[in-house]
């Protein structure tokens, strides 16, 4: 089972580690079969609002294999720049040999600082939260640091900008592992409606047009997503959410920016394009599963897209 191992640091940022763990909870809600741990590198470690934390196991007892992921969450930036902090040689050490197996190293905010310190950032894209972007490039010179930016992925390394964009990090990550389909469902379990990213061009309409917070609408979008080849006539979805043909119409363009059935047709052709990548697939049964009648409907859209 791969598995997820958070860092708790001394005076760690209680968001910084709570949002990367939350989505991958909620991913196991939806059935991702991943197993969370936690490690510490320093006795009896807490957070910057005083909140400490039971029983948690020395970094040195991981057993993290290929593929797997390890996360380093933000910290107090006093305690980051002190000496006690640099002295952590073993543990810095542990993530670079963590990085050389493969495995994915990650940090929130200033933990990005314990990258640097393992050498992880030498000629690597990186960033972290923008009040440390100049400290961060003064201390590790050959590092290739990025502001403006929420999250940056360079080989196996990736950092983030800190606190909320913690969370779009871990979004980002499990797309990759499980789709933007099954990601939307974690995203839409997190109330939030929009992966927000910096460098990832690549749009998801799983997870675009849902920076809003109608329940309605959202009924509307997961329905369509999970019903692409019925009819779905402004009068069915209507009366699925208690509202008139009209004001639904309404409601969803002031919210998403789009029509329904603009809506409609971009998950139909992200649908389509996912399944022909599979040769099985006759171009008349994708049309079918998309609520086409005809091959030649589906290929005058993909065509004109």
């Amino acid at each position: 089972m791969q598995q997820v191992a958070f860092i708790i640091p001394p005076h760690v940022e209680l968001l910084d580690l709570a949002g990367p763990v939350q989505v991958f909870t909620e991913a196991k809600f939806y059935g991702f079969e991943v197993d969370i741990k936690f490690y510490r590198f320093s006795e009896s470690p807490v957070s910057t609002a005083g909140i400490g934390f039971g029983e948690v196991l020395n970094f040195k007892e991981a057993t993290l294999k290929t593929g797997d992921f390890v996360f380093v969450p933000g910290m107090d930036f006093e305690y980051v720049n002190s000496i006690s902090f640099r002295a952590e040689r073993e543990f810095f050490n542990w993530l670079k040999e963590c990085s050389e197996k493969k495995i994915t190293v990650c940090s929130i905010c200033n933990g990005a600082f314990a990258l640097g310190h393992a050498g992880l950032l030498k000629d690597t894209e990186c960033t972290t939260h923008w009040r440390r972007v100049k400290e961060l490039q003064l201390q590790f010179p050959t590092a290739k640091v990025v502001g403006d930016i929420l999250f940056i992925k360079s080989n196996n390394i990736y950092t983030s900008a800190g606190i909320s964009a913690g969370i779009d990090l871990a979004l980002a990550i499990l797309e990759d592992l499980k789709g933007p389909l099954f990601t939307h469902k974690v995203a839409r379990g997190l109330v939030v409606y929009h992966r927000r990213s910096g460098k990832h061009r690549q749009q998801s309409i799983y997870l675009d047009y849902r920076n809003h917070i109608n329940p309605q609408v959202h009924e509307v979008q997961d329905y369509l997503i999970d019903n692409l080849s019925r009819e779905n006539d402004i009068e069915t979805l209507a009366s699925l959410v208690g509202m008139s043909p009209r004001n639904l119409s309404r409601v969803f363009k002031e919210k998403t920016g789009s029509t329904i059935l603009e809506y409609l047709t971009l998950l139909r052709v992200e649908y389509a394009n996912t399944m022909l990548n599979n040769p099985e697939y006759t171009i008349e049964y994708i049309a079918s599963q998309c609520g086409y009648k005809t091959a030649r409907q589906l290929q005058r859209i993909l065509k004109n897209r």
